[in-house]
């Protein structure tokens, strides 16, 4: 055999046994995420818990208030965000208060899911579909307090398939058209436009605002959302 007959060898040997040696990563990852799923799958829907019911007046899929309010205030959201959480309990009942209900603001979620990012099990994208659904039958806000309101952690089982639907159904949405539509292509693309929209508005965590355009970010004390809506009446006087 010759020295360059050997070498050719040698270099085919080795290609071949990194090939064999990504193969077998590439399995192991499948399996793992294969295991994860499974097992969140089987794993008991446990409590769901009841929010206390929101009035929420003049709903338009995921929008609240008259369209034709001075102020647009634009929410990018993600349901397992912690901080997204606080908005919603603490300071997005005052604005409801005192400016959407009063013709002020006129207010949009958007979902932009970000905690998932690095997980197999996609809950946060997950819960935003069933959000998109939600809206479908005109029950958006009802569904989004549900989702809220059983948030308790991130990438820890809270949005499994098993328990959107539970959380569905104590929203008080049609069991058979909200699986049609969770199942829909065209849902998980909704969703990836939303989160596409607020990129493109310079969206890069959540929560963040859009007051009439202006960005406004981080969950912040009322006061600050006082200042941000007020100074946005201001100018549109």
């Amino acid at each position: 055999m010759s020295r360059r007959t050997e070498i050719r060898d040698k270099r085919l040997h080795q290609r071949r046994r990194n090939t064999t040696i990504v193969l077998a990563v590439i399995a192991g990852v499948a399996l793992v995420i294969t295991t994860l799923l499974i097992a969140q799958s089987n794993k008991p829907v446990g409590e769901i818990v009841t929010p206390e019911p929101r009035i929420y007046a003049h709903v338009d899929g995921q929008s609240i208030g008259d369209p034709n309010a001075p102020v647009k205030i634009d929410e990018y959201s993600d349901f397992q965000c912690p901080y997204c959480r606080v908005f919603h309990d603490d300071t997005l009942p005052l604005i409801l208060r005192d400016y959407v209900q009063t013709g002020l603001v006129y207010f949009t979620f958007h979902n932009f899911p970000v905690v998932d990012g690095g997980s197999a099990t996609k809950e946060s994208t997950n819960a935003a579909k069933a959000s998109v659904c939600a809206a479908q039958q005109g029950k958006f806000f009802e569904l989004h307090d549900v989702l809220f309101a059983n948030q308790t952690g991130e990438n820890i089982g809270d949005f499994t398939e098993k328990r959107l639907y539970a959380m569905a159904e104590v929203a008080g949405l049609n069991a058979s058209t909200f699986d049609s539509c969770y199942r829909d292509p065209a849902t998980a693309n909704a969703v990836d436009e939303q989160r596409a929209a607020g990129l493109r508005a310079g969206i890069e965590s959540t929560p963040s605002f859009l007051v009439n355009g202006t960005l406004f970010i981080g969950a912040q004390p009322y006061s600050g959302f006082q200042s941000a809506i007020n100074a946005a009446l201001g100018a549109s006087s």
